[in-house]
C-alpha cells in the first residue's frame, strides 16, 4: 500500500529523549497480577519487567493464556497491578488517583481494539475527534488532515460507521488513536477482524506512524506475518517475559513460538 507525501510535521513530544528512539516511553518493573483467591489462585503475569522504547513498534506474543492482554491492560492503565510498577510517559500510574488516571488515559495515551469501538452515532470525523470533545487538548486541523489524507478517509468522514467497511472503521480507529499525538499507541488485536487486504494496509498505516510521524507502537498479535512487520516482538510464557527477537522475521516468530521440545 503507498500513502501520498506528507509535509513535515515533528513527532509529539514525549519526554527529553523522544527522538532518540532509545527512551522507554512505556516500562512495567516487576508487575505481578493475580485474579481470585486460594485455591483458585490464578496468576496471570508474574514479575514482568520489560520496556518500550520511543519511537519504536513493538509487538507482544505468546500462547493463548500467557498473559498478552493483561500486559497491555496494566499498560494502558485498565488493570492495576497486584504489585510491581507501570510507567508511562514518565507517570508511576499506581500514583495517581482514579480522575488522574483517566485524564492520562485521554490525553497520552491511544487505543486501536479488534473490534474498532467506534461510538455508532457519532461520524467518522466526530469519532477522529472524539478526545477533544470529552474535553481533550484541541487537536490540531493540521495533523489531522494528514492523518485523514495518509488513511484516505476524505470522502468517509461524514458517514457513520456502520456505512464504512470493517477496514475503514479500523482506519477511523487509528485516526482517533494518533489524532491527540499521544505518547504510545496501543493495539489488541487490530487485525483480528478483517481480511488479508485490509489487515496489510492497517498494519502498513502503523508501520508509517513509527517511520515518518515517531509514533510508539505497542501490538498484541497472534499473527506471525503481522509481527514480522514490528521492530521487535517481546514473547510471553506462563505470565512471564520469555525472550525477545529484533527485527523478526515470519519464520523465525513461528519457530520461536513453537511448542517446547518440538522439532525444529
Amino acid at each position: 500500500m503507498s500513502f501520498p507525501s506528507s509535509p513535515s510535521i515533528p513527532p509529539a513530544s514525549s519526554g527529553p529523549s523522544s527522538s532518540t528512539g532509545q527512551s522507554p516511553v512505556v516500562r512495567t518493573v516487576e508487575i505481578t497480577r493475580t485474579f481470585g483467591h486460594d485455591p483458585a489462585l490464578v496468576t496471570a503475569l508474574d514479575r514482568v519487567s520489560v520496556e518500550f522504547e520511543t519511537g519504536r513498534f513493538t509487538s507482544i506474543m505468546g500462547p493463548s493464556g500467557s498473559g498478552k492482554s493483561t500486559l497491555l491492560h496494566c499498560l494502558a492503565g485498565l488493570e492495576r497491578p497486584t504489585s510491581g510498577s507501570v510507567f508511562v510517559d514518565g507517570t508511576d500510574l499506581a500514583s495517581v488517583s482514579d480522575a488522574q488516571l483517566t485524564t492520562l488515559r485521554r490525553d497520552r495515551l491511544g487505543f486501536v481494539f479488534q473490534a474498532f469501538n467506534l461510538i455508532p452515532t457519532l461520524t467518522a470525523e466526530e469519532n477522529i475527534t472524539l478526545s477533544e470533545r470529552i474535553g481533550g487538548p484541541r487537536i490540531q486541523r493540521e495533523w489531522m488532515s494528514l492523518l485523514v489524507q495518509v488513511l484516505g478517509l476524505g470522502d468517509r468522514l461524514k458517514h457513520r460507521p456502520s456505512e464504512l467497511s470493517g477496514g475503514q472503521q479500523q482506519r477511523v480507529a487509528i485516526a482517533r488513536a494518533l489524532a491527540h499525538r499521544p505518547a504510545v499507541v496501543l493495539a489488541d488485536e487490530p487485525t483480528g477482524n478483517l481480511d488479508s487486504h485490509a489487515s496489510g494496509e492497517v498494519l502498513s498505516f502503523l508501520r508509517l506512524a513509527v517511520e515518518r510521524f515517531g509514533q510508539t507502537v505497542v501490538m498484541v498479535t497472534h499473527d506471525p506475518v503481522a509481527a514480522a512487520g514490528t521492530d521487535r516482538v517481546v514473547f510471553l510464557r506462563d505470565g512471564r517475559v520469555d525472550g525477545e527477537l529484533q527485527d523478526p522475521s515470519a519464520d523465525g516468530v513461528l519457530a520461536r513460538l513453537a511448542p517446547r521440545g518440538s522439532a525444529a
